[in-house]
């Protein structure tokens, strides 16, 4: 499995994660066995890499993925860069959320963390939304003194704008920043792909499958009504959906040409683009995991990266990523 920095001083983990929101009922029901499954299969195949929240399942991504460690013994502290977020109180699927980036709030649900991922100290602490009350150059500081204490062994932010890493970055070394990037969402190339690089910054790409309109099996409109948080997001309101799901049909017949499934192809395109980016898909299916992996292994040639942006060109989606709802709390920049 190729490997790519976590930030320039950052460790070196497997191109591509785990997003651990699937460890919880976000995108469907499932259990702790389902999410054990998915780990074990992670290590056999290479990927050692992690990412989870306090808020998915209200600490139950969390206590899936601590309770697996503690069945590997010894190896517990050894066999995945565990990222996990804060930043967010209330419940994510329903849009109902308030934001705390205090120092106090930060420390306690640190420890909450650490105790129910069962290790000593946590990879990657990311603030999960900014709290715009708190000064960013603060909300670092206190980071840093996480590091220093040997809680964490590195920090970055979720979903801010370039000139927000900026300014954290003034202060501090930033490990990572974590942003939606996708064939479906581009806007990342508009100053966060360049400022991440620059810096030494990686940029963790979460939902790289476009929430499942870049697979071979997109949500139809019966099971995202089933779905609180995608049901309101507007690519997954009628007509809009039909639209998108009509619209990736010839990226997914491109991806048959070629020989790989689309998620497959949709993962490679992002790792193609550029040496930092790490994107963490999640799922709850071996079968959907291994897809994800074959795209580690798949080289595109210059003339296969254009082919596929000719079928899926910048701007092709219909509907905004998120509702007004779900806007409050990522910071816009373009």
């Amino acid at each position: 499995m190729e490997k790519r920095k976590l930030g320039k001083y950052g460790a070196e983990v497997s191109a591509i994660g785990i997003g651990a929101m699937s460890f919880s009922n976000f995108y469907g029901p499932t259990n702790e066995q389902e999410s054990h499954t998915i780990l074990a299969e992670a290590l056999d195949q290479g990927i050692s890499h992690i990412d989870t929240a306090n808020v998915y399942g209200a600490g139950a991504s969390e206590a899936a993925i601590g309770s697996f460690l503690a069945k590997q013994g010894s190896k517990r502290n050894t066999l995945f860069s565990i990222a996990t977020k804060v930043g967010i109180k209330g419940n994510i699927q329903t849009g109902k959320t308030e934001f705390d980036n205090s120092p106090d709030y930060l420390r306690k649900e640190l420890d909450g963390s650490l105790k129910r991922l069962g290790v000593e100290s946590i990879d990657l602490y990311y603030i999960h939304r900014r709290d715009q009350n708190t000064p960013i150059e603060e909300v670092t500081e206190t980071l840093a003194s996480f590091v220093k204490a040997g809680k964490i062994r590195s920090f970055g932010f979720s979903e801010i704008a370039p000139s927000s890493l900026r300014r954290a970055a003034s202060i501090h070394h930033v490990a990572a920043v974590q942003s939606e990037y996708s064939l479906s969402v581009r806007s990342p190339e508009l100053g966060l792909v360049q400022t991440t690089e620059e810096l030494g910054t990686a940029l963790v790409a979460f939902s790289p499958l476009g929430r499942s309109l870049l697979t071979d099996r997109p949500h139809s409109s019966d099971k995202v009504k089933k779905m609180d948080w995608l049901s309101k997001n507007p690519r997954f309101t009628e007509p809009n959906l039909k639209f998108n799901i009509e619209a990736t049909g010839k990226f997914r017949d491109l991806a048959a040409q070629y020989g790989v499934a689309a998620a497959t192809l949709s993962i490679a395109w992002l790792l193609n683009r550029n040496k930092h980016i790490i994107p963490i898909p999640g799922t709850r299916s071996v079968k959907h995991f291994l897809e994800h992996c074959a795209a580690a292994r798949l080289r595109l040639s210059k003339e296969q990266m254009s082919e596929i942006e000719k079928v899926l060109p910048i701007g092709w989606a219909q509907g905004d990523r998120y509702s007004d709802k779900q806007w409050v709390g990522p910071e816009k920049y373009c």
